[in-house]
């Protein structure tokens, strides 16, 4: 028996397994940060809990993940500062507290030497700790690579035609696009628009190296969104925002959503703000391909910050307004969002009816499994990461639902709780 292994166990709590919340106990170890299995533990290694939580019959999720985020907290991943790495642990530290333990630090369109100068710092770490806040899993370059006529507020004159790998290596940096015996590649997801010239022999190489593939900014038929996901695209950047919208005798990209089964349905991003889409299409979005839906925020720098006019990449201002982003100057161009990942749950769950376990695993499991990280993160498997997440539901008056965060718990520690929602704790003398 490891009498120095720091276990906690979480009991009287409902765990986030696919679709059900499951009645079950749930084992982790604080110096492994592992998910434990609790009758090998018990049974063979003679162990029991240092600590043992009474959630008080609230859920136990595996923590968020969110695959698409500009920044937060006043900080702009796309723009190069001397505080960069402090301004980087800063937002770390405020977006676990969300409930997001994983993310995708995205960059959008910009010159290429930004991409080398921010890169390096946001490349998934090499060590483990719980202190260091939310977790990068890898680099989204949303763009150059896309279509300026589905540009949103990508500034035009920077975008890039994707004319073969080489391109891609020109502006990412080589070694950004390699996977090493040390190391994954630093950058994970690439947005592109998969009608520009050359783009299929792109995403066949990006696949190849395991960089995901996500379709956007693109005005791309079904044919040629359909040949993309052929050849490796297994992805949609932000469905309906920045692509022409579907028609029924023209689907676009859309339409895959409900293609047959000889053709491999992509995932695909939505954001759930209420503002982006209308919640009726994302009710359509999300039953035409459940198993596909990941909630992302596409949140902007002014996450967390007061209504007010914030500069921009470029020299542009944008402009918050309670919920709404857009960018000044223009006649109310949406550029990102403010809302948070946990808000996007509740809204899906109210739009659609989708029973709580299942909008859960839009920014947990669905994600993870479409970055290939299903064992380790999003799920709440034995030896799975003890990324953790403790809801509680809220229903108004008129039995409205609203989805609230207890704790966040990051490699088995515990780095967010709420004063007022404190669980029973009962310690285990050895």
């Amino acid at each position: 028996m490891n009498r120095d292994q720091e276990i906690v166990k979480f009991t009287n709590c409902r765990l986030a397994i696919d679709d059900e919340l499951v009645w079950r106990d749930l084992w982790v170890s604080g110096t492994s940060g592992k998910i434990l299995d609790h009758q090998k533990e018990f049974f063979d290694q003679h162990a029991v809990p240092t600590t043992t939580r009474d959630l008080g019959g609230k859920i136990l999720s595996p923590g968020f993940i969110d695959v698409q985020l500009n920044g937060g907290f006043g900080f702009d991943f796309s723009v190069p500062s001397r505080q960069y790495g402090e301004n980087l642990k800063m937002l770390a530290d405020r977006l676990v507290k969300t409930g997001v333990t994983s993310f995708l630090p995205t960059l959008t369109s910009q010159q290429s030497e930004v991409y080398p100068q921010t890169i390096s710092f946001l490349a998934p770490p090499a060590t483990r700790r719980a202190e260091n806040g939310a977790q990068s899993l890898g680099v989204h370059c949303e763009g150059p690579f896309i279509n300026p006529e589905r540009n949103g507020i990508h500034k035009k004159e920077v975008l890039q035609a994707p004319t073969g790998i080489s391109a891609l290596e020109a502006c990412y940096g080589p070694d950004n696009l390699k996977s090493l015996t040390t190391r994954a590649s630093p950058v994970k997801m690439i947005t592109l628009a998969p009608e520009l010239d050359e783009s299929q022999t792109v995403i066949q190489e990006l696949s190849r190296r395991g960089i995901v593939v996500s379709v956007g900014h693109s005005a791309a038929s079904f044919q040629q969104v359909s040949k993309a996901t052929e050849l490796g695209a297994t992805m949609i950047t932000h469905l309906f925002n920045a692509m022409p919208q579907p028609h029924h005798r023209d689907s676009g990209i859309f339409g895959i959503l409900g293609a047959q089964k000889a053709l491999r349905r992509p995932y695909f991003g939505i954001i759930a703000d209420g503002i982006h889409v209308h919640p009726s299409m994302v009710g359509v979005a999300f039953n035409a391909h459940p198993e596909g839906c990941i909630l992302v925020t596409d949140a902007m720098s002014v996450l967390g910050l007061a209504d007010g006019d914030y500069a921009w990449t470029n020299g542009e201002v944008m402009e918050k307004r309670g919920g709404k982003v857009t960018l000044k100057g223009t006649n109310g161009t949406i550029a990102g969002s403010c809302v948070t990942l946990l808000e996007c749950v509740t809204n899906l769950i109210r739009w659609t009816g989708a029973p709580i376990a299942t909008a859960i695993k839009a920014v947990t499991t669905t994600p993870a499994t479409m970055l290939g990280v299903q064992d380790s993160k999003g799920c709440l498997k034995i030896a799975a990461d003890a990324d953790l997440v403790v809801v509680s539901e809220i229903r108004d008056g008129r039995g409205s639902l609203t989805l609230a965060i207890d704790e966040v718990w990051k490699f088995g520690k515990l780095v967010r709780q709420e004063p007022s929602e404190r669980p029973r704790d009962f310690k285990t003398k050895l």
